[in-house]
């Protein structure tokens, strides 16, 4: 193999290894975390008091579990009423509704 594709494929290598490196900041710089969405056990990691991490919610659309949704979308999630007729929406910081007792 002459030096030229040698070269070519060491600068190929490197481009393909830093685009993979941008690629997940990238992608994460494109979601947010919604609160109020998650069912139950499908919550994102530290979803406040009455959750360890990520899966431990117990509630379904719990106010304090959260769930990466893309960004600019968590209000339009359509959710359902909750037992009091009341409407439920998501919400980019933490809730005080549907906390487990």
């Amino acid at each position: 193999m002459n030096s030229t594709l040698k070269n070519l494929l060491i600068a190929a290598a490197a481009t393909t290894a830093a685009a993979a490196t941008v690629a997940p900041s990238a992608h994460a710089a494109s979601n947010e975390k919604c609160y109020g969405i998650a069912m139950a056990g499908q919550n994102g990691c530290a979803a406040g008091p009455g959750t360890t991490c990520a899966g431990s919610s117990t509630v379904d659309y719990q106010g304090n579990a959260w769930t990466l949704v893309p960004a600019g979308t968590c209000a339009d999630i359509k959710l359902p009423a909750a037992a009091d007729g009341s409407k439920r929406m998501g919400s980019l910081e933490a809730l005080e509704r549907d906390l487990p007792a």
